[in-house]
């Protein structure tokens, strides 16, 4: 990945307060950071033309494909990690790819829309993939954290506590539901919402034809019901987290529970699930350096019990994230048709 010129304090800010308050309006940003509301739009309008940053919405996993994810980590013949990981970004159902370092040169998470497909794409589209040695799969059973959770420590708390208001009216209240039982404009609408988690009921109602009041019910009925979660989509090395690492972890039975939630609750997590494969628990975390990683392995991780082993792969490219390609570090300019598009 080229290298990118780190953001300034100011953009830092902007980014911390999205990550709180991803649905705020330029005013409560502005009012909140202690600038004008034309600064801040600028800013904002600037991080996202130069696809550094974009506001989306995460689906649930119940609307985004049949079942939950499958972690699949592969080994590529030599020389040929790059080109593997590029052809397994544009296969459907793949939500996520990196380059890797470790026991493995890729990893991917795959979500394909319907369990039917499931079985090809493990078993005969990746491994019959040029450039595949052999890949290993996991089945995701539940994540105790995900990278919308995430929050980059630069705000203080009032600071927070003034976002965080804000952004309750959008929290879930319930359990997500899945999208068979959904309306044809409840469908239209959460495709808008997870392309742009910013996107207002007066864009929902031109864009779909609908009545603005219409618009604003569907739009906060399916926040509200957990189906779609506004995240700001950023690489960690443009917020100064040099290293990200996905940590598989082999677990006692018993404690696999207690040790993703005490992962799940620190610092560095970006991403935690359970899963039934070789490891039990993978922790994706963000450190600003190899020092930071290293205080992370051998004194956190050293004091979970139960943890008998890890294995730590270090991403050294990511070509794809929550369904969205990378190019040299900046989202691409091309858009792919989201999964959730074929789950309608």
């Amino acid at each position: 990945m080229k290298a990118l010129d780190a953001l300034d304090d100011e953009d830092l800010d902007l980014v911390a307060a999205l990550q709180h308050a991803p649905r705020a309006p330029l005013s409560l940003l502005a009012e909140v950071l202690g600038v004008s509301a034309s600064t801040a739009g600028r800013r904002l309008a600037r991080l996202e033309s130069e696809r550094l940053l974009r506001v989306i919405g995460q689906l649930a996993w119940s609307v985004s494909g049949e079942g939950h994810p499958w972690q699949v980590w592969v080994t590529a013949e030599p020389g040929r990690a790059t080109e593997v990981a590029r052809r397994l970004a544009d296969l459907p159902g793949t939500s996520h790819v990196a380059v890797t370092a470790g026991q493995s040169d890729v990893y991917c998470s795959v979500q394909p829309a319907r369990r039917d497909r499931t079985t090809e794409l493990l078993t005969r589209t990746i491994p019959a993939t040029p450039g595949v040695r052999s890949a290993r799969s996991e089945l995701v059973l539940s994540a105790t954290t995900k990278s919308d959770s995430w929050r980059l420590p630069r705000l203080s708390e009032d600071q927070v506590r003034r976002l965080t208001e804000h952004a309750a009216q959008d929290e879930a209240v319930d359990t997500p539901a899945r999208h068979g039982t959904l309306t044809d404009d409840e469908l239209r609408t959460l495709r808008l919402l997870a392309a742009d988690g910013r996107i207002t009921a007066a864009q929902v109602s031109r864009e779909l034809g609908i009545g603005q009041s219409t618009a604003y019910r569907i739009t906060q009925s399916l926040l509200q019901r957990g189906l779609v979660r506004p995240r700001v989509e950023i690489e960690p090395g443009l917020l100064g987290y040099a290293l990200e690492v996905a940590i598989t972890l082999t677990v006692s039975p018993s404690a696999m529970g207690e040790v993703a939630r005490t992962l799940a609750r620190h610092p560095s997590a970006r991403y935690v699930v359970t899963t039934a494969g070789t490891s039990c628990v993978i922790h994706h975390g963000v450190f600003r350096d190899e020092e930071g990683l290293a205080e992370f392995l051998t004194r956190d991780l050293a004091d979970l019990p139960g943890v008998t082993s890890f294995d730590v792969s270090v991403l050294l490219d990511a070509l794809r994230r929550h369904w969205l390609d990378r190019e040299d570090g900046r989202l691409a300019a091309h858009d792919k048709p989201e999964n959730g598009d074929d789950t309608a």
